[in-house]
Order: C-alpha cells, then sequence, then structure tokens
C-alpha cells in the first residue's frame, strides 16, 4: 500500500513537472502578447529553461528520467504492473495513441526546447526589478 501511495505521489510530480514545461509555453506567449508582467519575471523563466533543458539532455544522453526509475521501481515492490519505455512516451501514447522510436521523443523534445529557448528572445524576461513610479 506504502509503495503504491509512493508510486501515486511520483507521477503526481511527474505530471506537475511535465505539465508546467507544457503550458509554460502557451501562458508565456499569450501573456507577452497581453502585457502580463509575470511572464517575463526571471525566476519563472529561468526555471521552465532549466526544466526543459533537463528533459532534452536526459534524451540525448539516453539516460530514462529518474522519476519514472523511481516510479516503476514503487510500483513493482506494491507488485502493480510495469509499462514500458518512458513517462513522458507512455504518457503521449496512451493520451494520443501514437507509437515511435525513441528518436523521435528526443528530436520533439529538442525541438519544444528550442521554442523555449526562442521564445526568451520575443518574450524576453525582465533582468532587473523594475522600480515602482512611486518610489
Amino acid at each position: 500500500m506504502a509503495f503504491r501511495m509512493a508510486a501515486d505521489v511520483i507521477v503526481a510530480i511527474h505530471f506537475s513537472y511535465v505539465a508546467f514545461v507544457v503550458l509554460g509555453v502557451p501562458i508565456t506567449i499569450i501573456g507577452g502578447l497581453l502585457g502580463w508582467n509575470w511572464v517575463r519575471n526571471r525566476w519563472f523563466r529561468g526555471i521552465h529553461l532549466a526544466m526543459i533543458l533537463v528533459v532534452v539532455l536526459e534524451a540525448w544522453a539516453g539516460i530514462t528520467c529518474p522519476l519514472t526509475t523511481w516510479e516503476k521501481e514503487m510500483r513493482g515492490a506494491a507488485g502493480d504492473a510495469n509499462y514500458d519505455g518512458d513517462f513522458i512516451a507512455n504518457w503521449l501514447h496512451d493520451a494520443m495513441f501514437f507509437q515511435a522510436e525513441p528518436w523521435v521523443f528526443t528530436v520533439g523534445y529538442t525541438v519544444f526546447g528550442g521554442l523555449v529557448i526562442a521564445i526568451l528572445v520575443f518574450v524576453p524576461p525582465r533582468w532587473r526589478r523594475q522600480s515602482s513610479p512611486f518610489e
């Protein structure tokens, strides 16, 4: 029971990670167009960039995400069935019934990482704290 619960918590964390990376792109684009200042926050943008770079580097190095490995170990310890492949690849398969070779996902992650970097140019983050007009 504890292993199954731990595996479920890991999946929730993993899903949150993926959601932040994926949703960060359209939110930043929309926010840039609508003038939302918070999408230019350097911490938000730096964390977003770092998170996708971790995914890209793992894919290029052929490393399975540690969250995937840890979840599979917890599921195995709980006696549950595991799935094959990486978390994101499995999630995409379940969401879109899409099967592809691992290199396809590596290319996809890389292109998505390039998009995040491009958005840094088109919706640049604020690097300095802007002073208030009342200061």
